[in-house]
């Protein structure tokens, strides 16, 4: 076998390993504890980016619901909790309240069905792609993320 042949075998060989471990089952990263009953586990992988810490996580859990003009939003707060003997972190979201809703007169009266968030602290996390998001919410909560980047531009304020 040429060194060249080699050399890409070998390439071969670690990007495979790579996929295997991004793969890997979240019990193979940490004991992460089942969830209980009336919860589920919910677990979210990202990608690893250059500068990290230039970029956030948001945590969008909620519910889809019957909602009509109004604006629609549920309560909750996301605590953050420690694995342990592992200090890694891990998120509960234990009670969901609501809906709450504006008040405003509908013209049409027609109603949809949408997402409706979880309004509430904790839900913006700091972007780690070493270690996997872990969330336990109630069986009827949904989650979903979305990724935030800060600008490379940087404004300076004004002395007035």
């Amino acid at each position: 076998m040429g060194s060249l042949t080699r050399f890409i075998t070998v390439g071969l060989i670690v990007a495979g390993l790579s996929t295997v471990v991004h793969a890997a089952k979240l019990e193979d990263v940490a004991p992460f504890p089942k969830a209980e009953n009336g919860f589920t586990r919910q677990v979210i992988h990202l990608a690893p980016q250059a500068g990290e810490d230039n970029y956030q996580v948001e945590i969008l859990a909620g519910k889809t619901l019957t909602v009509d003009c109004n604006r629609q939003r549920l309560g909750g707060m996301l605590e953050e909790k420690n694995l342990e003997g592992w200090g890694y972190p891990f998120y509960r979201l234990e009670k969901v309240i609501g809906p709450m809703s504006t008040l405003m007169a509908c013209p049409d009266g027609k109603s949809k069905q949408d997402f409706v968030p979880v309004v509430g602290d904790g839900f913006r996390l700091r972007y780690n792609s070493k270690l996997p998001i872990v969330l336990y919410v109630p069986k009827d909560v949904e989650v979903r993320y979305r990724i935030w980047s800060a600008s490379s531009t940087v404004e300076k304020a004004v002395q007035e």
